[in-house]
């Protein structure tokens, strides 16, 4: 006893007691915000690896954005990215960020299915499916259920089994050998049922948009519930995405 007393007094809480609040340190990169300040436009859309940036106005797909910071880094005085985590959304719009705009990204509450509160309020189990991930977002998303983050608290869980799942959580860009294998998945899970995608490369294919190895035809055939921008995703983004999902709402 002793000894945990004095781990926890060099250490501290090891737990974040509220995840909704919690602030992140200045090297992480989030929402980012885009001035008004002139620059030349053309050699800021070329700086981009995955085309994420557009002109007319200035603009950030965080769906397409790998958060690698070149943008900022030629062009400081245009672009920053903050540290608010808080990205996720259910309209695959609101992940597009413009130049002026400062405001937060929410969901929208009129695309989220009744089915989702009703059922999954209180209780959700997730099946992860690696559809060609580089494993760095399944990293993250283990670390959701550390001692750290503990998003059992929540009732949210990754399950083994689709048959025990309330939802499929993608990440990677669905590789061509990976499609038959997650429609499968995905037809297992009871329903009502849930799709989130996690990750650019789940959202928009990344840095692999366009290569014939993929196979996105699963996402031209079910709606998405919810989009997790991040090159990994952090999990408080993971956490506090699925918990705006899935609360309770009069």
């Amino acid at each position: 006893m002793i000894g945990n007393v004095k781990i926890l007094k060099h250490q501290g809480k090891q737990y974040i007691p509220d995840v909704t609040t919690a602030k992140l340190p200045g090297i992480f990169r989030g929402r980012p915000e885009i001035s008004l300040e002139k620059v030349d436009t053309k050699a800021l859309i070329a700086v981009c690896p995955t085309n994420a940036i557009a002109a007319n106005p200035v603009s950030i797909d965080l769906g397409k954005c790998v958060f690698c910071g070149e943008c900022a880094f030629a062009f400081p005085e245009k672009i920053k990215f903050t540290t608010d985590h808080i990205i996720a959304t259910n309209d695959r719009n609101n992940l597009i960020v413009k130049e002026g705009e400062t405001q937060n990204i929410v969901l929208n509450p009129a695309l989220i299915k009744k089915e989702i509160a009703d059922f999954f309020s209180g209780s959700l189990k997730l099946r992860q499916v690696s559809a060609g991930s580089d494993n760095s977002c399944e990293l993250e998303l283990n670390a959701c259920s550390n001692v750290n983050f503990d998003m059992g608290r929540f009732g949210i869980e990754f399950v083994a089994s689709p048959r025990h799942a309330d939802g499929i959580v993608i990440t990677g860009p669905i590789t061509e050998s990976m499609a038959e294998p997650l429609q499968i998945c995905y037809d297992a899970i009871p329903s009502p049922k849930i799709i989130i995608l996690a990750g650019t490369d789940a959202i928009s294919g990344g840095i692999f948009a366009d290569s014939p190895a993929l196979n996105r035809s699963f996402l031209e055939k079910h709606k998405v519930d919810l989009y997790i921008p991040g090159n990994p995703i952090h999990p408080l983004t993971f956490i506090n995405g699925v918990l705006e999902l899935i609360r309770k709402r009069k």
